[in-house]
């Protein structure tokens, strides 16, 4: 594997950030509220204790300094963020208030764009304290905020595609026949680590008639000769995000099972195709809807197409119909159509695919065609 990116500087976060507030001013905000979570990561390199029920938030607002509020207690570790010197840590102590530390921050008549996993305790606590703001989930407000990756962002997500890559090449050598797909997951969770995961965020493992279920959590079913089987798996590596899919077969297919897996590959293929500058999302969705309707089984693909990839494995934009917006050099998303017959089997294929100036890249790239395994 590639070594080492160079890690983000506060200037990369400093441009984060003034971005960000421009952003929200050009959209009729007064500002952003970042709660812990992708966005703060995103925008400031710090992530709190995630138990933690003490309010913290970054406030940004053009003409202003950035400030993150933070509890007293937690102010020494949130200094030592990689971003913490582009901003100003205001501290508050326990048995204070939070929200009257935090008011003087905000323009007590602004609508601001707040991130969406805020804790309705804290978003309460803000309207009782400040009445006469309002406020709107940032993915509404701002939904490409994190959309467009620069050179060090793809660069991260090319290696934890690659090792993505790699944890599939070596799964295929693996017993999948007689055992459970706790087992085949766990195995897949231990590669991913292994080519350099530091998090493992999801392994599926459908096997038969479970993978017709697009989420189907690996259990105690056991491999069988015969079983078409879903794999779907990713994580965070250098902080950025794999998900790939691929579906394997034990033993040789049927030619139904065959023909429907050649449909999902088609599909997927068009689609990946159609990637370029200037279409809409929902094209990309279209494109593979289309494919699998022609081929007769439109209501057997029950999901979207693709969703958005970054310090998240999943996060705007998403490939589906009635999404507008257009594609443009540096986003970063899944195309993943499937036919799921009930009760039967699944098929998947997922490539995270990035916009180039004149088309799409492939940020996976092992095989597409059917594997047989043991």
């Amino acid at each position: 594997m590639s070594g080492t990116p160079a890690p983000f500087t506060a200037d990369d976060y400093k441009t984060r950030m003034e971005r960000a507030a421009q952003a929200a001013a050009d959209a009729g905000l007064a500002g952003l509220l970042v709660a812990p979570g992708p966005d703060l990561v995103w925008l400031t390199g710090y992530r709190p204790p995630a138990t933690t029920e003490r309010l913290t938030l970054l406030v940004l607002a053009a003409g202003q300094d950035p400030v993150l509020v933070v509890p007293t207690l937690e102010a020494p570790d949130a200094a030592e963020a990689a971003g913490a010197p582009a901003l100003t840590l205001h501290d508050w102590t326990d048995g204070k208030d939070p929200y009257a530390a935090t008011a003087p921050f905000l323009d007590a008549s602004g609508r601001f764009g707040i991130s969406d996993n805020t804790w309705a305790l804290h978003l309460l606590g803000l309207q009782k304290e400040l009445p006469g703001t309002s406020y709107v989930s940032l993915t509404d407000a701002l939904p490409m905020l994190r959309a467009v990756k620069d050179a060090a962002e793809l660069e991260r997500l090319a290696a934890a595609g690659a090792a993505a890559d790699l944890t599939y090449e070596e799964i295929k050598r693996v017993q999948f026949e007689g055992r459970r797909e706790a087992d085949v997951a766990a195995d897949l969770a231990h590669l991913l680590r292994q080519c350099g995961h530091e998090q493992v965020d999801f392994t599926v493992v459908g096997s038969g008639p479970n993978g017709a279920n697009p989420h189907h959590e690996a259990g105690d079913r056991v491999i069988a000769h015969g079983d078409m089987v879903v794999l779907d798996f990713g994580g965070l590596m250098h902080g950025y995000g794999s998900d790939t899919s691929r579906t394997v077969h034990v033993g040789e297919p049927s030619a139904e099972e065959q023909r429907v897996h050649d449909v999902v590959r088609g599909a997927q293929e068009e689609a990946v195709k159609a990637v370029r500058p200037g279409i809409a999302c929902q094209e990309v969705d279209r494109i593979a809807r289309a494919y699998i309707t022609e081929a007769g089984y439109g209501e057997f693909f029950i999901h979207r197409t693709g969703h958005g990839i970054g310090v998240t494995t999943h996060e705007p934009p998403y490939m589906i119909e009635g999404e507008q917006q257009t594609l443009v050099p540096g986003m970063c998303f899944s195309v993943e159509p499937g036919v799921y017959l009930p009760g039967r089997f699944g098929v998947r294929i997922e490539d995270i695919v990035t916009v180039t100036e004149d088309g799409g890249r492939r940020l996976n790239n092992t095989a597409r065609e059917m594997a047989i395994v043991h």
